[in-house]
Parts: structure tokens; C-alpha cells; sequence
């Protein structure tokens, strides 16, 4: 079993993943601000493997001590999404840059780094053709330049590395989310009874939660055969525009409403599909449907009432 840091480790991401990798009996240490959910962590504190750390990541000193002190990093701490990057341009910068430029100084040798980036870095794709790891990454929003600018760093300084390109991640987590497309959609076809579209042909891929856990257990599991290299993580049956995203909540929300407008532009440009055979040749493939996310997603906002509080 592995000693593994992870930053951010209570939020959407992390407070599954250190969920998974204390079942299956690793050591797990977090640092985490708690800025959104003070609770998504609490079922972990009766095991002795786990630990919490409430501080934040920028601490160099704090750093240098944990990357030291364990095996695996993985760091998910980021202001994560567009709008909220914009609103906080310096502390987006300082956060989801400043820590990996940091993280590249402080790891050695028998660190190993997994790093989540976003397949937005691919911005607007070019019609009828799939983007692959060698396509060139034209990131629209300060998320996107940010994060592909961590990605190089990494993928430039550490060998002892792997790094992902995530799609659209969906489903329900101990953090949860509603200002992802398929969680914000499912989520407004239940409370609003209708979905606004502008755009309706943008193309996006996704991929369920647990699949991005799993995908992180496989590389823990084969690194080697993973390492100094990075791979899209998308769900390949899930390559679909925004409307039949809409049309499959629909089928399962009979109800819902779906309106286009035309002539309205969509502040979020992103707009291709990817290809995720490079990490399936290498032997993992994500499963989870998207009919199934919805889904559980339908069940999980029509049985709570637990306020869920965005990144903005």
C-alpha cells in the first residue's frame, strides 16, 4: 500500500478519491481550505489512515514537508471552471500555476505525480474530426491557459509522471456539484422543469466520476507502464452535443422542456470531440453510461434537500 497526498481532497474529485483509496487500504493525506463543504470528509476521520490537513496549499514549507513524507501526489486543489477564474484571476493563477511551479521544484525521485487537467485546453475543435493527445491545445478561459500550463510544466520537469485530459466529469459525489453541464442540466430539468439552449450543437465529452476514480486506481496500480506520458479520460460513447444531452434527459424526464435560442452566443465556446483511444490501448476504459449518471442524478436531487453551495 502507498503513502498518497492529495490537495484539495474535499472537494467534487477528491472526496471520492480519498474515499476509494482508503477502501482499498492506502494511506491517505489531504490538505483542504474547506471553502464549500465543511462535511464531505467526516466519514473518513474514524480511519487512522486518513488525514486532514485545513490549510492551504500555496504554504511552500507545508508542501515541501508532505511531498516528502509520501509517495504518490496528486493535486487537485484549483479554483476549477471559467467563471470562477475570472473572478479571481491573481488567486486562480497563484493556486492552480503557482503550486504545480512549486511542486515541480519540491518533488523527487520516488515522488509520482498524477495530474487532472481539463480536454477544455483543446477550445474549439475542427468539425467531423476527433482531438487525440497530439492535437494542439488552444485554451479559451484563464481555467484552461492555466491548467495547460501545469500540464506542460509537469509533463517538462517531472518524468515521474502521468497526466489526464478529464471530459466533462458527471455524477453524484460527497462534494456535490450542480454547475457541471450534465449535473446542471439534470439538476434544472427537475427544479425548473425546462432547459434554456443557446448554441445547441456545441460538442462535449463526458465521463462519470467513479470512472475518474477508477482511472486513478489503474494508474496507481500500473504506473510504470503509464508514466512521463498524457492521456484524454473521457467516456468514448459520450462524445455528444448539448442537445442530445437535453433529448436523453428528456427521455427520462418527460416533463422537461427544452427551449433553443438562436442568435444568443454561449460564453462557453468549447466545442469538440475527443478521442480517448490512447489510454484504452494501455488498458483502461471508462463505463459508466451517461443514461445511467442521469439516472442516479435524478434520484440524488429528487430525494435531498441538502443545499449545495457552487464555485460560483
Amino acid at each position: 500500500m502507498s503513502k498518497i497526498l492529495i490537495t484539495g481532497g474535499a472537494g467534487y474529485i477528491g472526496s471520492m478519491l480519498c474515499t476509494r483509496l482508503i477502501e482499498l487500504g492506502h494511506e491517505v493525506t489531504t490538505v483542504d481550505l474547506l471553502k464549500y463543504d465543511k462535511s464531505s470528509l467526516n466519514h473518513l476521520f474514524f480511519n487512522k489512515k486518513f488525514k486532514l490537513i485545513n490549510d492551504d496549499v500555496r504554504k511552500k514549507s507545508l508542501m515541501k514537508k508532505l511531498i516528502n513524507q509520501n509517495d504518490f501526489i496528486i493535486p487537485l486543489a484549483a479554483l476549477v471552471g471559467a467563471p470562477l477564474c475570472e473572478k479571481f484571476k491573481k488567486e486562480a493563477v497563484t493556486t492552480n500555476l503557482g503550486v504545480i511551479k512549486n511542486l515541480c521544484k519540491q518533488v523527487t525521485k520516488k515522488n509520482k505525480v498524477i495530474f487532472l487537467t481539463t480536454n477544455s485546453g483543446y477550445g474549439i475543435g475542427e468539425k467531423n474530426k476527433f482531438c487525440d493527445e497530439n492535437s494542439p491545445l488552444k485554451p479559451i478561459s484563464l481555467y484552461g491557459k492555466t491548467k495547460c500550463d501545469g500540464e506542460y510544466l509537469i509533463r517538462k520537469k517531472i518524468k515521474n509522471s502521468v497526466c489526464f485530459r478529464l471530459a466533462t466529469v458527471f455524477g453524484n459525489s460527497y462534494r456535490m456539484r450542480t454547475d457541471l453541464l450534465v449535473n446542471n442540466f439534470v439538476y434544472k430539468s427537475l427544479k425548473e422543469k425546462k432547459l434554456v439552449l443557446f448554441e445547441p450543437h456545441f460538442r462535449r465529452n463526458f465521463i462519470h466520476i467513479r470512472d475518474v476514480i477508477e482511472a486513478i486506481v489503474f494508474t496507481i496500480k500500473n504506473f510504470n507502464k503509464l508514466r512521463n506520458d498524457v492521456y484524454n479520460l473521457g467516456l468514448s460513447s459520450a462524445n455528444i452535443s448539448k442537445i442530445m444531452l437535453a433529448k436523453k434527459i428528456k427521455k427520462k424526464n418527460k416533463k422537461l422542456m427544452i427551449k433553443i435560442i438562436k442568435n444568443k452566443k454561449d460564453p462557453d465556446k468549447r466545442d469538440y470531440f475527443v478521442s480517448n483511444k490512447k489510454i484504452e490501448k494501455k488498458g483502461f476504459k471508462a463505463k459508466i453510461s451517461l443514461d445511467d449518471g442521469i439516472e442516479e442524478l435524478i434520484k440524488v436531487f429528487s430525494n435531498s434537500d441538502k443545499k449545495i453551495l457552487n464555485n460560483y
